[in-house]
């Protein structure tokens, strides 16, 4: 009844087994069991016209800013503490690199290879990273805040002992991404495909994921504080059982 007081919810099992007529309020005590969602990343403002560049090595130490590189070759650098800020970059080859210590603020990276760079200690913030391929890539012991992969390949990739906080997974590919005792607070995977994907010993906070595949997935008992929709949490439930080492009865048995 609508006069009734409602129970407060303290788990997703009481939802389920309770049996209290809540009437028309039962809605309200479902919206009660949602966290709120994810803060999305702040994108970064540029400047519509920037200084454009040809650029053919990276330097130790260097700092660009303000500038676009459209295009070039940048494969296989050895170059460690470069800043990138304010930057914008399309079609740019990164492969291979060692950049150890990477800083990019307030840039975007459309359409770049960043395959089997390996960037340890990077920091990331107010980035966008869009249509890129990023396939075993390695941003260990990296902070990102505030950054977008859309639509992007990602596989084979690692954030392993990251910091990420509002980070945004639309649309990318992660399979086998290692997420391995990485700190996600209000990270988002839209779409995505985390096929056995590793995230052993994360710690997870306020994080979301929607119509997204964890097939395979390693550590599930490290999502503790991940939001799913009810219809995935449901079409997980083979990923769960497994998880917890329940075995499937046969029905005819």
């Amino acid at each position: 009844m609508l006069g009734e007081s409602i129970p407060r919810i303290h788990s997703l099992r009481t939802l389920i087994t309770s049996t209290k007529p809540w009437g028309n309020a039962g809605s309200s005590a479902w919206l009660w069991l949602m966290p709120p969602p994810a803060t999305p990343p702040t994108r970064p403002e540029l400047p519509e016209q920037l200084e454009q560049i040809e650029l053919t090595a990276l330097e130790h130490d260097e700092r660009l800013a303000e500038l676009e590189l459209a295009g070039g070759s940048l494969v296989d650098q050895r170059a460690r503490g470069v800043t990138l800020q304010t930057m914008r970059l399309a079609g740019t080859d990164l492969s291979g690199s060692q950049l150890e210590h990477l800083r990019i603020v307030d840039s975007v990276l459309r359409s770049c290879n960043v395959a089997n760079v390996n960037a340890r200690g990077a920091r990331l913030k107010g980035v966008v990273i869009e249509d890129s391929r990023l396939t075993g890539m390695s941003l260990f012991e990296g902070e990102l805040t505030d950054v977008t992969f859309q639509g992007c390949r990602v596989d084979l990739a690692s954030f392993s002992s990251c910091g990420m906080q509002r980070v945004r997974f639309e649309d990318c590919v992660l399979t086998q991404t290692d997420f391995m005792e990485a700190r996600l607070q209000a990270v988002a995977f839209h779409g995505c495909d985390l096929t056995n994907g590793d995230f052993r010993g994360a710690k997870l906070k306020r994080c979301e994921l929607r119509r997204s595949d964890l097939a395979g997935v390693q550590g599930v008992e490290s999502l503790r504080g991940l939001a799913m929709d009810w219809p995935d949490i449901v079409e997980m439930a083979g990923v769960w059982a497994a998880a917890l080492g329940i075995e499937v009865l046969d029905p005819d048995a």
